[in-house]
């Protein structure tokens, strides 16, 4: 069993995290609000406080961590800073993860931040991937469907584990 990071831990970071606890992983999921902290632990992940658009308050949660799942599809903001999650901040995040504990990379490529920005996401996450000899999911299925969501995530992390 692994210890995985989610990056994003909100609805359907959590509904993840059940189903990862469920299979024997231990989770630790990010949020950028301290009010949302109880809900991660609730669904039974360890919760920090971390901002995606500040990767030094996400580095410090690599430690002991097999498999990072960037669940960021769905994030809210402005959309310059939501497309910088998937463009930027995503090339910088896969760098920095090269030389830690990290030996996988599972990126959500659906959602509201749109086509674009997630089909830019996935060819960064694929491309990295090939560079750095890491295994890399992309999910592509619709979060709409929450369980088979859930279900795609989950098998995600699972090969990029048997890797």
């Amino acid at each position: 069993m692994a210890r995985v990071l989610i990056v994003g831990c909100g609805c359907r970071g959590r509904a993840l995290t059940r189903a990862l606890v469920a299979a024997g992983h231990t989770v630790r999921g990010t949020t950028r609000r301290a009010e949302r902290v109880e809900a991660i632990e609730a669904a039974g992940a360890e919760a920090v406080v971390a901002n995606p658009a500040r990767l030094a308050t996400l580095t410090p949660q690599f430690e002991g961590v097999g498999v990072l799942c960037w669940v960021l599809a769905g994030a809210t903001g402005d959309p310059e800073s939501v497309a910088a999650l998937h463009g930027p901040r995503l090339e910088s995040m896969l760098a920095a993860i090269v030389d830690t504990p990290v030996r996988g990379f599972v990126y959500e490529s659906v959602g509201a931040a749109g086509p674009a920005a997630t089909a830019r996401g996935g060819a960064i996450v694929r491309g990295a991937g090939e560079r750095h000899r890491l295994p890399v999911e992309v999910i592509a299925e619709d979060p709409g469907d929450h369980r088979r969501w859930v279900g795609a995530a989950s098998a995600a992390v699972e090969t990029v584990l048997s890797r």
